[in-house]
């Protein structure tokens, strides 16, 4: 069936967020590989996305970890520098398809507190006809409950939703449900599909 609605992951599809390359960047390659070896950044932002406070969180790791302190205290205040840039061509998509009046969602496992901050700096962020946060919701993908909680704040048969997520367990969790999906490896990727579900003209995917 056609959906009847798009729902956009956001990190590494909507905006880029790549903290490795940050701090190479800032504090080289070989001090971000040592940090990255003692500390689980990505741990600590799972808890961030499943609802613990930004803030506190980051400060608690960098107190556990006082040799990588400074760095770790880099995601609090830098985080706009961080999670960035805008991937262009998916946010053209996501406008396209408003265009035509249908509706776009977000489900993202993101910070209630530094999603806001993403926001004022990206406002297409702020441009979702339902935004699904996981720091909002405190359930994070890929549990079901996320999906079903979705399903019964939009209102529409999972069938009707196409989910387009950069990780691939996120997606399978939504087929389960029914859901049509989209493994994001791309925005041209994603223009294709939505093209060929009769969404978009090849001329307003572009």
């Amino acid at each position: 069936m056609t959906p009847q609605a798009v729902i956009f992951d956001i990190g590494n599809v909507l905006i880029e967020w790549q903290p490795e390359r940050y701090f190479d960047a800032v504090f080289g390659p070989e001090r971000r590989r040592a940090m990255f070896a003692h500390v689980d950044i990505h741990a600590m932002m799972n808890r961030i996305d499943a609802g613990a406070d930004f803030a506190a969180e980051v400060a608690s790791t960098a107190a556990a970890q006082p040799e990588y302190s400074a760095e770790i205290l880099h995601i609090r205040d830098h985080w706009c520098d961080i999670a960035q840039p805008a991937i262009d061509h998916s946010v053209r998509l996501m406008t396209a398809l408003k265009a035509r009046r249908v509706p776009v969602f977000a489900l993202s496992n993101f910070g209630a507190q530094n999603f806001p901050l993403s926001a004022e700096q990206f406002p297409f962020l702020r441009q979702f006809d339902r935004a699904y946060i996981s720091g909002r919701m405190r359930l994070s993908k890929p549990d079901p409950a996320i999906y079903a909680a979705v399903e019964e704040d939009c209102g529409l048969p999972a069938s009707a939703l196409l989910f387009t997520d950069d990780r691939e367990e996120n997606i399978m969790a939504a087929a389960a449900r029914g859901w049509q999906v989209h493994h994001f490896c791309g925005a041209a990727g994603l223009a294709e599909r939505l093209v060929a579900a009769n969404l978009l003209s090849r001329e307003e995917a572009a």
